[in-house]
């Protein structure tokens, strides 16, 4: 790459594109990477600011930028992923699915290190429809050396930075616990808020159990699901510290391996998550909130488990920082900080 004037420069070949922007017009190359310059558009070089300009030379020792940027998408994408059309050094990733975006954070900061190159992306472990932009990557000199975007490469051995899982549509159940429901005092509110969540994600309720608050009858209702096909249970109702909420404890006398009890989520810290024999079936218990507040703990976990992610007792404890609903007006979910 060669620095010379502009006037000079007719016959030789830009190595990069020439941006013009005209505020509320365009912004937009108007000469792209490889254009051989004539006579007429010394004009128009000077008119966007360009009285000294890079024309191309070879150099084995280095990359285009645009050369570097597919580089970049390389290490970055991973299953459900496809690339936009490269520009001006960049490149972004676009989704071919819906599903759960999952990241690879150390690898990501690692490339970042590196200087002289950049991916930026949206919040990993959160929902992403086809054709969402997940990341934009850019190398931000007009060339790089060879040697640095191989060691970007060294990074991401082991796997990409991005990819999207897949949701599976689940064939779920629920309990629905309490005295005051078993026995016909109060209308039953909280399923149809559980069946409009898990229709969000194309899911279908196959049983719905009422229990009074017998453990014992609790039980039953979770293993009745269970064998008949549930491929994830729901127990609404019963999670508090009071003497007559014992769905914590009937959820526990199902077998099912409890993760936690508790979350440091504000709503939903209540909540628990289990996973039940060899299948490891999700069985929930979801706290009184999930009914009443727009966005919970439940928002944040049921993508995770519907795209076959493992939630972990590290993965809740981690919600702690981001975990506090300012319960805005109106709730821009997830587009805030609620779980990040």
């Amino acid at each position: 790459m060669k620095l010379m004037r502009t006037e000079d420069a007719v016959g030789q070949v830009l190595c990069h594109d020439i941006t013009q922007i005209i505020k509320g017009v365009t912004k937009d190359a108007v000469f792209r990477k490889g254009h051989i310059i004539r006579e007429e558009d010394i004009p128009v070089l000077l008119s966007v600011g360009k009285d000294h300009i890079y024309i191309w030379e070879n150099n084995e020792n280095v990359l285009h930028e645009n050369d570097a940027a597919q580089i970049l998408y390389e290490i970055s994408a991973g299953e459900n992923i496809r690339p936009s059309a490269v520009k001006e050094g960049k490149i972004e990733l676009i989704a071919t699915c819906d599903g759960l975006l999952k990241i690879d954070r150390s690898k990501l900061i690692a490339v970042n290190s590196l200087g002289e190159m950049m991916i930026a992306s949206r919040h990993g472990d959160f929902p992403v429809r086809e054709g969402d932009k997940l990341a934009g990557t850019r190398v931000i000199p007009l060339v790089i050396e060879k040697e640095k975007m191989e060691r970007a490469k060294q990074v991401s051995e082991g796997g990409p930075i991005f990819h999207v899982r897949p949701f599976r549509a689940r064939r779920y159940g629920v309990v629905t616990t309490g005295n005051e429901v078993f026995h016909g005092r109060i209308q039953d509110t909280f399923t149809p808020v559980i069946q409009a969540k898990f229709a969000e994600y194309g899911c279908e309720m196959m049983g719905h159990e009422i229990s009074d608050d017998n453990h014992e009858r609790i039980t039953g209702c979770i293993r009745k699901l269970l064998d008949e096909g549930a491929e994830m249970v729901v127990c609404t109702g019963g999670m508090s510290v009071d003497p007559d909420d014992k769905t914590p404890l009937a959820i526990k006398n199902t077998g099912a391996r409890i993760v936690s009890y508790g979350a440091p989520v504000l709503p939903g810290a209540m909540f628990l998550l289990s996973y039940y024999g060899e299948n490891q079936i999700p069985v929930l218990g979801l706290p009184g909130c999930v009914m009443y507040a727009g966005r919970t703990i439940f928002d944040l976990v049921l993508p995770r488990l519907l795209a076959d992610d493992p939630v972990t007792a590290q993965d809740l404890a981690q919600y702690g920082e981001g975990g506090l609903c300012l319960g805005c007006k109106p709730c821009t979910f997830p587009n805030c900080g609620f779980g990040k």
